[in-house]
This record gives C-alpha cells, sequence and structure tokens, in this order.
C-alpha cells in the first residue's frame, strides 16, 4: 500500500513539473529569480518531447506500482484523472513536436515580458529624481 501512495504521489508530482514547465515562467513575471528554476525545467521539458526520451520519473513510479501489487480499490483519483493527463493514449512523436513547440512558443512570450519588465525596471532606475 505504501509504494501504491507513493506512486500516486510521485504522479502528483510528475503533473505538478509540467504544469511548472509550462506556465512557470508567470512567476518570473513576479520573481525573476523564479527563472533560474523554470528555465532548466523547461529544457528538460522540451528535451523530453523532442527526443521522444522517458522522465526518469516514469520507471520510478512504474516501479512502485509493481511494488506495491493491485491490492486494495481498483484505481484512485490519480489514476483516473491524472493518469491520462500525463500519459495520453495517442501520443505520437508529431504530437510530442508539436507539444515542444508550444512549450517553447508560450515561454518565449512569458519571457519576452519578463525581459521587458527587466529592462523598463533598469532604466527607471537610471534616472535622476528630482
Amino acid at each position: 500500500m505504501t509504494s501504491r501512495l507513493l506512486a500516486d504521489l510521485l504522479v502528483v508530482v510528475h503533473l505538478l513539473f509540467i504544469v511548472f514547465a509550462i506556465f512557470g515562467g508567470a512567476f518570473a513575471l513576479r520573481w525573476p529569480k523564479a527563472a533560474w528554476l523554470h528555465l532548466p525545467a523547461l529544457a528538460w521539458a522540451v528535451w523530453i518531447e523532442l527526443t521522444g526520451g522517458i522522465c526518469p520519473l516514469t520507471p520510478l513510479e512504474n516501479r512502485l506500482r509493481a511494488a506495491g501489487g493491485e491490492a486494495g480499490y481498483v484505481g484512485s483519483f490519480v489514476d483516473h484523472y491524472l493518469m491520462p493527463i500525463i500519459y495520453p493514449a495517442d501520443l505520437t512523436r508529431d504530437w510530442q513536436w508539436a507539444l515542444a513547440a508550444a512549450l517553447v512558443a508560450i515561454n518565449a512570450v512569458i519571457y519576452d515580458a519578463v525581459l521587458r519588465r527587466a529592462s523598463q525596471r533598469r532604466r527607471t532606475r537610471r534616472l535622476p529624481r528630482a
């Protein structure tokens, strides 16, 4: 049961990572130093999509599920609602390339705004005060 619970928790962490990779740049709008956490996460997510690789969380989750067996109730909230989002059945290489492009595009727009704000802040700091 503990292994099953850890596997479910890992799926939640995996989903949160995916959401952070997609929208984490928005944190940099408020806290520019968040980019130091987000940009590596974004790079990893794009790399996984472009190469068709498997995130290390996936085999770990599979090992935890195997260690936990199928004892207990059949399925959980995580199995029912989150698994199809993280591991869609019709995920093809074309879709992976499209997802990678969307990741880059969404974050390019966000980081453009981050850089504009940073530039504006630097300009306003240089202005002499009256």
